[in-house]
């Protein structure tokens, strides 16, 4: 029972970065803008959530100015692909470039390679915690999947949610009722910026407490494959985060000497899952009609 409780609680903690990712994908491409560009995006707002944390000695600072640098670099994104119709997945690709580059260079002067590892203290709380850490539950965890129930009821059932959906389906039909499909893509690029900001500060703040070049790793793209998997839907893509969260939960359950293997293959476990469920949900998936097409009137 201890052993399930704390898989459980790394699995939640885990989970805790790839949804606020996810959630700002799943908002970018519903408006047809396909974000590839979420794990520059996290690596950035990591290495300002910790640095931001670290000089300011308050962790919801950090998390804060994390996911506002998320949403300053996703502006780069916003305006090559809504106002300049760019290839979006070519400047996804670059903002990757972009956000990981300035973060490992930021981090170089100012931390000669890495934050320092910041104080227990430091950490953003835990709001459930006994006494032999067998039960635990983050607060990056608990505000993530209360953004999964808001993101679900703006998309659903909200005047705003279903006209950011239109432009992602049918932008003519939204702008011939004089509403700006730019606007709207515009606006949805930066939310997912912010929301992905806040992924990379859940990590280097609840997570691991520093930053690193490694301390994203591919978070980015998983969350993408966590949208895929979950067909757009927050409710389902919140899920196939847990079982990419719990596939991370064993690399450090099984790595703590449960059973012998190779740390090697154990290091390689959540990115063999993210392929065997792409395999998997080939052909079962549809993105939003009109996602990754540049709009023109």
């Amino acid at each position: 029972m201890n052993s399930i409780g704390v898989i459980l609680g790394i699995t939640l903690m885990y989970s805790a970065p790839l949804v606020f990712a996810a959630m700002g994908g799943v908002i970018s491409e519903k408006a047809g803008v396909i974000n590839i560009g979420i794990e520059g995006m996290m690596t950035f707002g990591a290495f300002t959530g910790a640095a931001t944390g670290y000089y300011l000695d308050n962790p919801w600072i950090g998390f804060l100015c994390a996911a506002l640098a998320g949403g300053a670099i996703s502006i780069l994104h916003a305006v090559a692909c809504v106002n300049f119709h760019a290839n979006q997945t070519i400047s996804g690709v670059a903002l990757n470039l972009i956000g990981t580059g300035a973060s490992l260079y930021l981090a170089r002067i100012l931390f000669d390679g890495a934050t320092q590892t910041l104080p227990l203290k430091k950490k953003l709380p835990k709001l459930v915690s006994n006494a032999d850490g067998t039960i635990s539950l983050d607060s990056t965890a608990a505000i993530a999947f209360i953004l999964v129930v808001l993101l679900w009821l703006y998309l659903y059932r909200t005047k705003g949610g279903l006209r950011l959906m239109a432009a992602g389906e049918h932008p003519e039909a939204v702008d011939s009722l004089g509403i700006s499909v730019e606007k709207i893509r515009f606006c949805a690029v930066i939310a997912s910026g912010i929301l992905a900001g806040a992924g990379g500060a859940a990590m280097s703040l609840a997570v691991v407490s520093s930053f690193s070049q490694t301390v994203i790793s591919g978070h980015g793209y998983i969350a993408l494959a966590a949208v895929i998997f979950g067909r757009w839907n927050p409710a389902s893509v919140a899920l196939a985060c847990l079982l990419f969260g719990f596939s991370q939960s064993l690399v450090v359950f099984l790595g703590n000497g449960t059973i012998t293997i190779p740390s090697q293959v154990l290091a390689m476990l959540p990115y063999v899952v993210t392929i065997i469920v792409l395999i998997v949900m080939h052909g079962e998936t549809r993105a939003p009609k009109a996602s990754g097409v540049p709009y023109e009137k």
